[in-house]
């Protein structure tokens, strides 16, 4: 039997304003207590298929494996890295069946919540889609960015404010489609009542730095479709660049 979940998700994905079709994907399985956003790379042949095909194995995969993980609950993060790991492994057979898909890929981030007494949210992650926790007017960064500028921060060749601009800002380090070994970054942390939890394609991030998303969140007094539509909303007012994507997760009443 389905358990209830008491973390709710709601999301929505535009095209944005300079772009002619949408490559980003999503699912949300508020069932499931599952949550995902797909990013196909740009510039690289069938970005949408690479997204669409990521987001639909992860969806089964999670509807198939949900009653192991409620009965597993400590084993949240091997959970969410096979939901990546299945994505990348049917995204290569795609390829070596279809030449015409050589070099299609796809960002990708996974959270899931064990439930209570302890909900903790598990994300799985490649690329520079990201995950954000809100909690008491404070928003923190969950993912790190799998990019060539973010490398290079990490390494000290340059430092945040000149990643911001960097021209090679949005390049690729990992991906799903880059590596048919490819092993995704795990985080894990508690959540309580009142957090928001954000799965965004860069097609936010690209629009709006952490403090214009954190001043969004601030005037939505902790409304998941506001939050949402406002974020959305904010990406395309300032220009929309990009394909934009949002899941804004809360704690269900």
């Amino acid at each position: 039997m389905t358990q209830p979940q008491q973390w709710i998700g709601v999301g929505r994905t535009e095209t944005g304003l300079l772009r002619t079709s949408n490559q980003d994907a999503l699912a949300i399985l508020n069932d499931c207590g599952v949550w995902i956003v797909a990013d196909g790379m740009g510039g690289h042949p069938a970005g949408d298929i690479a997204a669409q095909t990521a987001v639909a194995v992860a969806k089964q995969r999670a509807q198939e494996r949900v009653a192991w993980l409620r009965t597993h609950p400590n084993a949240a993060a091997e959970f969410v890295a096979d939901l990546v790991t299945s994505a990348n492994r049917r995204i290569h057979d795609l390829m070596m069946a279809k030449p015409s898909l050589k070099g299609m890929g796809t960002t990708f981030v996974a959270l899931a919540i064990t439930p209570a007494p302890m909900p903790v949210a598990h994300t799985a992650h490649l690329g520079d889609s990201r995950a954000y926790l809100y909690r008491e007017g404070q928003l923190t960064q969950l993912t790190r960015d799998h990019t060539l500028v973010e490398k290079w921060v990490q390494c000290g060749l340059i430092d945040a404010a000149t990643a911001l601009t960097h021209p090679e800002r949005h390049i690729l380090t990992r991906g799903l489609g880059m590596g048919v070994d490819m092993k995704p970054e795990l985080t894990e942390t508690p959540v309580i009542p009142h957090d928001l939890i954000v799965l965004c394609s860069d097609g936010l991030t690209k629009m709006l730095e952490d403090a214009a998303i954190a001043s969004v969140l601030s005037r939505a007094n902790g409304d998941p479709n506001r939050t949402c539509h406002d974020l959305i909303e904010q990406a395309l007012s300032r220009g929309g660049e990009d394909n934009v994507t949002v899941i804004v997760v809360a704690y269900h009443q």
